[in-house]
């Protein structure tokens, strides 16, 4: 989940460009490039050019961490663009970086509400509780949160929570891994029943395993003898485990490695050893342009502006808002066109028009199996208190993303092994 290169990185990965660039073959490789890779056309964006912001309102972001990470990068990037279309001064943005899951966060808070902030958005898990204690202790102050789960729930008229059916992006990345697979498979680089597929986790949490399952049917659905391993970090930002665990599931015979952690450790790890890689939260294409093939991301852009529009004109902040490819909030980068096979570009446009208009979904039940048997029922955990009240399942398709916004999907499904796991 995050940005901007660490100098260190950078380096390495420019240290080793040379030998990258070298094709199996032995010759030095035509640079392709990216390949653009157009936005959705039919996005639907409310307009705001009529919501007049007061000169003395003031938007206040907490981050995990910088822009070191990509996660917080794609929160801090989406924040500006969203500032500078609503027409906010650089005095009316208030940004905290490197703020832990802590107390430390609702002393954050404090500090941003003493500032004159109106709105205060945190874009970590962990920050949850402690923006729940602010907002209680400031009901005139608005506060908006990334991937939680007590909003509906909290009787906080002013505590929201956020997220992104971003299990459609995952499953678009993970087609263009599949279609990678093939190619290496079609080339004699290994055989269709040794395509493994390498991912890279924080944690064992809902939120990871609806990433990494949905990347996993995607790639399935173009190369149906896809399997993959997963190996855990116990951390959302870790270049050195996350690049050691690259370079263990490389070893283990993984083709091909994604990731839900936030450096730049897998894909410096995959550049080096030639193999291509899917990150997430943006394009690794300038660090790593031999091994990238895309990036899925949430653009929140979009909410920012929503939150920004609504707090502004003293409208209600819905509690549980979830962004979709049709909204502009679900993306992917362009295409890394010195790694992907070809046709790559079409086949995602195509995935994707199907998405968007419903003739595909992603967890379809009868496209994975748990245990060799289809899911016909099972129980979720909607409002964060430990008991499974929910049934997610309906019409042969688990409901992610429908019942809230942060993806409660935790089903253990055939052909993905779990090398370890972290809470």
């Amino acid at each position: 989940m995050k940005k901007r290169f660490l100098t260190v990185a950078l380096s390495l990965v420019m240290g080793f460009g040379v030998a990258a660039s070298l094709a199996s073959c032995g010759e030095v490789r035509e640079d392709k490039g990216e390949l653009t890779l157009p936005d959705y056309e039919n996005i639907e964006v409310p307009d705001y050019s009529d919501v007049v912001i007061p000169e003395d309102f003031k938007f206040g972001l907490i981050c995990l961490h910088d822009e070191t990470s990509t996660y917080d990068k794609n929160f801090i990037d989406a924040a500006k663009r969203a500032v500078n279309d609503m027409g906010l001064t650089s005095d009316q943005f208030i940004m905290k970086t490197g703020i832990p899951e802590l107390a430390a966060c609702k002393e954050a808070a404090e500090e941003l509400v003493d500032q004159g902030c109106d709105l205060i958005f945190a874009d970590s898990f962990g920050h949850e509780p402690f923006i729940k204690e602010a907002a209680t202790a400031n009901p005139d102050v608005e506060f908006c949160h990334a991937t939680g789960v007590t909003a509906a729930t909290s009787g906080l008229d002013n505590f929201h929570n956020a997220f992104a059916s971003i299990y459609e992006g995952r499953y678009l990345a993970g087609v263009v891994a599949g279609m990678k697979l093939n190619e290496m498979i079609e080339a004699g680089e290994f055989t269709a029943e040794e395509a493994k597929i390498g991912y890279v986790g924080a944690y064992t949490y809902a939120e990871v395993i609806s990433g990494y399952t949905s990347f996993y049917l995607g790639a399935k659905s173009v190369c149906p003898t896809v399997t993959m391993d997963v190996q855990f970090t116990g951390s959302w930002f870790d270049i050195s485990a996350e690049k050691s665990t690259a370079e263990s599931l490389i070893a283990g015979g993984c083709k091909l490695i994604s990731q839900h952690a936030d450096s730049m450790g897998a894909p410096s790890a995959c550049e080096e050893a030639g193999v291509p890689n899917v990150s997430y939260n943006g394009s690794t294409f300038e660090a790593c342009p031999e091994t990238f093939l895309v990036s899925s991301y949430i653009d929140w852009t979009p909410y920012f502006k929503y939150i920004i529009a609504q707090a502004a004109m003293g409208e209600e902040i819905v509690d549980d808002w979830t962004g979709t490819i049709k909204t502009g909030s679900v993306k992917l980068t362009n295409i890394g066109g010195n790694a992907a096979a070809e046709g790559t570009v079409d086949k995602v446009i195509e995935i994707r028009d199907k998405l968007v208009d419903g003739s595909l979904t992603v967890f379809d039940t009868s496209k994975f199996t748990v245990n060799g048997e289809t899911l016909t029922s099972y129980m979720v955990d909607i409002d964060g208190d430990g008991t499974k009240e929910k049934e997610a399942i309906k019409d042969g398709v688990f409901q992610e993303s429908i019942f809230r916004a942060a993806p409660y999907f935790d089903v253990k499904i055939d052909g993905i092994k779990l090398l370890n796991e972290k809470v």
